[in-house]
């Protein structure tokens, strides 16, 4: 049993926060369906490195979901969004403020329709104010956010992250967001409208740094990849040229660190109690860590700092994380067959539930690939499509 199989979703978004979400729903057994412009497609399907003209990052982004090729922007499309509107539990879009209202398909119409239709907007900046509708995307709300401005080297300039970071916390939020408001419908029976920003999520992941302006007048501190918060904790290089990173986020790991590496005496200093107090002796701690890992290859830190139950991890690249025996474990990537590739590896669903477990069933399909199917269970018949797809409404 999928716990969200009798869910219906329209994922109207583009490239990968709006989307991301959809695809978590649909990991749980959701009946996804994908639409895109009929010529110019999801951008993200041109994201990344690609086989055979296929991108692979689609593959995942867009796993579970039927794909539709429906143009919103004309009668016959909006039409077509109507209809499913009336048989869709949540509609995900992140069209600029204003859009679906201007094409009569705002949250008001629709859900005159279908009142228990929940509506989740997915936009850089929100429904309202002053920056509403300028286009936004995740590398925006990372720079806004304070994320670029604490990341980086003490003396470089801001960075940020080579991935859609903001993006792919914002659809983690927007699936949580989602299952609140069907949470809420079962208490009311009436559907609702979600109004998220990007800009918003990943301020709440980076912690207390307006809390503490506002309170103590600081502002974090680029400090490369060492912490504000504790020490030791950075990346050292081994004598055989791995790296490793180490952690001592807790206390009793903190002082078996240093154990390990042969300065027992500074656990002793009133300092070393608080990782404030590590952080401003950071120095002595770092350099007495990053010495002894030197002095060592890869395979004898890791097996000694397992005996010390210290915290540490190799620096991984996707070859490494394949062969991990870890990963093999937990099942974290699946081979499955595609359409257009023969086979492809995909992230697994990235929890378990013991119950009720979800699955990926199929790969990110290609552009299209469904819309008769979803086109006929709405009722039109076949030369009503082929009237479309001549029109240049569906693909």
């Amino acid at each position: 049993m999928s716990p969200l199989s009798s869910l219906r979703v329209v994922d109207a978004a583009t490239l990968f926060a709006g989307p991301s979400a959809a695809a978590m729903l649909g990991d749980f057994g959701a009946d996804v369906i994908k639409i895109e412009h009929p010529e110019r497609g999801d951008p993200a399907r041109g994201h990344g490195p690609a086989a055979d003209g296929v991108g692979l990052w689609w593959k995942s982004l867009s796993r579970n979901k039927r794909a539709a090729a429906v143009d919103l922007s004309t009668p016959e499309g909006q039409r077509v969004l109507r209809e499913l509107a009336a048989r869709t539990d949540v509609l995900i879009e992140n069209f600029r403020p204003g859009t679906l209202e201007r094409w009569g398909l705002g949250p008001g119409e629709l859900r005159e329709i279908n009142p228990r239709l929940i509506v989740a907007r997915m936009t850089g900046f929100g429904q309202s104010g002053p920056m509403a509708h300028r286009p936004g995307f995740g590398t925006l709300a990372e720079a806004m956010s304070g994320f670029a401005s604490s990341t980086g080297e003490p003396d470089g300039p801001p960075v940020l992250p080579p991935l859609a970071l903001a993006d792919g916390i914002a659809g983690l939020a927007m699936a949580y967001a989602v299952m609140l408001a069907l949470q809420a419908r079962e208490q009311t029976g009436r559907g609702q409208v979600i109004d998220m920003a990007i800009i918003e999520p990943i301020v709440g992941l980076l912690g207390p740094q307006v809390t503490a302006y506002r309170k103590l007048g600081v502002l974090p501190r680029r400090t490369g990849n060492r912490s504000n918060s504790n020490a030791p904790r950075n990346t050292y290089r081994t004598r055989d040229g791995r790296w490793v990173a180490v952690s001592t986020s807790a206390q009793s790991i903190a002082e078996r660190v240093m154990r390990l590496v042969g300065r027992p005496e500074l656990i002793g200093e009133p300092w070393f109690a608080t990782g404030q107090g590590r952080v401003a002796h950071v120095e002595e701690l770092d350099s007495a860590v990053a010495r002894w890992i030197a002095e060592r290859d890869s395979d004898e830190v890791i097996a000694a700092f397992e005996e010390a139950e210290a915290a540490i991890a190799l620096v991984y690249d996707a070859s490494d994380i394949v062969e991990d025996p870890q990963y093999q474990a937990l099942r974290t990537f699946l081979d499955l067959p595609d359409e257009e590739l023969g086979e492809v590896t995909l992230q697994n669903v990235q929890f378990r539930l013991s119950d009720t477990p979800g699955r990926i069933r199929w790969p990110g399909p290609a552009k299209g690939r469904h819309t008769d199917e979803v086109l006929g269970e709405l009722g039109y018949d076949a030369a009503r499509i082929a009237g479309l797809r001549e029109a240049g409404v569906v693909a």
